[in-house]
């Protein structure tokens, strides 16, 4: 056979010569042998045999010391970083007493990690944090927040949004920790770091300005044009939300110590609705229940009759005085400048998140998802905490902003109106808790809206204003009637327990709920006469009231809501006695009068069945009775006063046909709690100090058993000598 083409050309190539091209190196024979070599050197520094480690020295279960774990952070592999800081919790499990010494070096690279570009990180990161720093006291912890939060504020301006969401994450962990070292400078001009962290959610929102810039118009402060979705914008809005009731609870009210780290919606019984009511701007309207000013309530304090009960004054304290109300009044103007322009640079976003939300959210079909639940949610609350914060403290406000205000607040209620009184399609708890969040927040709006323009239509009076004033009054008139006519609606069939949610069975008002609801259900109670005759229901403040009245007997004596409704009925009974309350609702000219009567002689039953088992409680009831009885309310007459005696004998000793006197629950109450003994001991000498000589009889009995109750006690000496005092023996 013929050779193959293959072959003659692999004949003919052993022998050709290969032609040389133009820049190309000669090439190497086939059978060159290749002698170079490379070297690679691996640095062992902590691995060497010579060096002798230290068998005391903390380490992991794996040998990882410390100093091995921080080398370990600046990784270049993701999964190795990740496996550090898991390392780093089971190294403070096993030895947690070098938590303290390690924090600065721990923290110094943790915060590097913030802005990891790999998610696992970030979230591996963030849930150490969680556990590592509740641990550490927070003296110890505050001098590394400007480093925590230099970090954090950074990647909330990060390219990468999934990486500016996680930083918020963050900030919320700071938040619940140390929220007064985030929130201290969010206003322009103080120190701080506030500033900064506020600018970093509106970039992230992009919905503020460059914070601080107080004129002209809002402008976007981040260039990124990434929609967020439901998720990640629940993230930031929940955030700011927190943000903002540390910062207003903190910045507005920085005299109230005690509250300055707490929700301001659950601090008991909020007195704002009540500080513009009286004539006087530097009238105190804290609780006048108030522990600390205990001595007004005692008949007899010899301990105290000796001294002064003010000290003196001096030219100079007066001044002083007078210049730090000055600095404090310009301090709050500043602030509620800085809410107002704040508010405005949001404006459009809460518009936006609850239109977007709200066909989702109030769909009758079925329960809408979890996310824009609460999203709408959180965008109330950024309403209420702003707008009501604002107007609150509405006293710098000129006319025409308070207009502005007015017509912000108004358009948003006027989109939630139509929903108005909010009800899932299907009955979960969850769905049923942000649901009646919404309705709470819902009628707080209503009733700061109906409050101020009220103070509007007022200064219709007078000719300086008279003329804006009468626009704006007319222009919300017919809308807001309709508003607080459902409110009134809400409120009342929520007081009588009628579930507004259409479920045979109701439940009960919770505490945070029932004080939700008090500055709505005093808003309806001090509505003008004028209110009531437009709106062609003069007995419509009765209809509150007496709903008001009918939960506060109807509740029972251990429902948590029961202090809470003592107090606040008898705040309602003491305005009448304060001498510069100037609000519309008078108690005198109420037709619920016989109700308050019932509502007094009911307090001896509930301090009956309270006794020793809720000491704050009883002491709330003892106080309210005292507190009436000595500024002399008209609602205690004679009948009262027969009736009080009656029904307060078995507090302090029982009558039983068979078994004879029994000693009642005063006598359970702790000797330790000598204030609530000699205060109910002053009630009783407040009482028949006042009573007649034809109640001779009920008069005796409860002497007799209050002598019986406090023998052989500390009180038996007070009790004996109030009663010489005032000339009952």
């Amino acid at each position: 056979m013929p050779k193959s083409s293959k072959k003659k050309k692999e004949k003919a190539a052993d022998f050709s010569k290969a032609k040389l091209k133009l820049g190309k190196g000669k090439q190497l024979p086939s059978n060159v042998v290749d002698t170079s070599f490379k070297a690679r050197s691996i640095a062992l520094p902590t691995q060497s045999i010579a060096m002798e480690k230290d068998a005391a020295l903390p380490t992991t279960r794996r040998k990882q010391s410390f100093d091995d774990l921080v080398s370990l952070m600046k990784h270049y592999n993701a999964n190795t970083r990740k496996d550090a800081i898991l390392s780093f919790r089971e190294l403070f499990e096993l030895h947690p007493d070098i938590v303290e010494s390690s924090m600065t070096i721990l923290l110094g690279a943790c915060v590097r990690l913030i802005g990891d570009e790999d998610a696992g990180v970030r979230k591996t990161l963030l849930s150490f944090l969680s556990w590592l720093l509740p641990l550490v006291s927070k003296e110890d912890l505050i001098p590394h927040v400007p480093l925590l939060i230099l970090f954090t504020t950074s990647a909330q301006t990060h390219i990468f949004p999934e990486i500016r969401i996680d930083a918020v994450r963050f900030l919320d962990l700071f938040l619940e920790l140390v929220p007064e070292s985030l929130v201290d400078g969010w206003i322009q001009g103080n120190p701080g770091h506030g500033k900064r962290v506020l600018e970093g959610y509106l970039g992230i929102l992009s919905a503020g300005t460059k914070y601080g810039d107080t004129e002209g118009e809002v402008k976007a402060t981040s260039t990124a044009s990434v929609v967020l979705s439901s998720q990640s914008k629940l993230v930031v809005m929940k955030s700011l939300s927190t943000f903002l009731t540390h910062a207003v609870s903190r910045q507005l009210r920085p005299s109230n110590h005690a509250t300055s780290n707490l929700d301001p919606a659950a601090v008991p019984l909020p007195t704002c609705a009540y500080e513009r009511l009286f004539r006087s701007e530097s009238v105190d309207c804290q609780s006048q229940l108030d522990v600390e000013h205990s001595r007004d309530d005692f008949i007899c304090m010899p301990d105290f009759a000796t001294g002064p009960l003010t000290p003196a004054w001096s030219l100079n304290d007066l001044s002083s005085s007078s210049l730090a109300q000055t600095e404090s009044l310009a301090h709050l103007n500043s602030n509620t400048c800085s809410l107002i322009h704040l508010a405005r640079a949001l404006y459009s976003t809460l518009l936006t998140s609850y239109l977007d939300c709200a066909p989702v959210v109030f769909s009758p079909s079925a329960n809408p998802p979890e996310a824009e639940v609460n999203l709408l949610t959180v965008t109330a609350r950024i309403m209420r905490t702003l707008y009501g914060t604002i107007l609150q403290d509405r006293s710098s406000l000129s006319l025409a902003e308070e207009e502005i205000l007015c017509d912000e607040i108004s358009t948003l209620l006027g989109y939630m109106t139509g929903y108005f009184p909010f009800r899932p399609a299907r009955r979960e708890i969850k769905v049923e808790h942000a649901f009646q969040d919404l309705n709470v927040i819902y009628c707080e709006l209503t009733a700061l809206l109906v409050i101020v323009l009220g103070d509007i239509s007022r200064k219709a009076r007078f000719p300086t204003s008279r003329s804006y004033a009468s626009i704006s009054h007319v222009k919300h008139e017919g809308k807001l009637a309709l508003q607080a006519g459902l409110v009134r609606t809400y409120v009342t069939r929520l007081l009588l327990g009628e579930d507004n949610s259409g479920a045979q069975i109701s439940k009960p008002l919770i505490p945070t709920m029932y004080i939700a609801l008090l500055p709505t259900i005093w808003a309806l109670l001090n509505q003008s006469k004028e209110s009531h005759t437009r709106n062609q229901g003069e007995t419509l403040t009765d209809t509150v009231l007496s709903a008001m009245l009918d939960h506060a007997i109807r509740t029972t004596s251990n429902s948590a809501v029961k202090a809470l409704t003592v107090e606040f009925v008898t705040r309602i009974l003491l305005l009448e006695t304060e001498t510069d309350y100037c609000g519309h609702f008078d108690v005198r000219n109420t037709r619920e009068q016989e109700k308050f009567q019932e509502w007094i002689l009911h307090l001896p039953r509930t301090l009956w069945e309270i006794g020793p088992h809720n000491l704050a409680a009883s002491e709330t009831v003892i106080r309210s009775l005292l507190r009436l009885l000595q500024r002399g309310s008209i609602m205690i007459k004679h009948e009262e006063i027969f009736g009080l005696q009656t029904r307060l004998t078995p507090f302090f000793m029982i009558t039983h046909p068979v078994r004879g006197r029994l000693p009642g629950p005063f006598t359970k109450i702790p000797p330790s709690s000598s204030l609530i003994r000699r205060l109910a001991v002053d009630l009783v000498v407040t009482i028949l100090s006042v009573s007649t000589r034809s109640e001779g009889e009920e008069k005796e009995n409860l002497m007799i058993a209050v002598g019986g109750a406090v023998s052989g006690t500390l009180e038996e000496d007070y009790w004996q000598q109030l009663v010489r005092a005032t000339g009952l023996s």
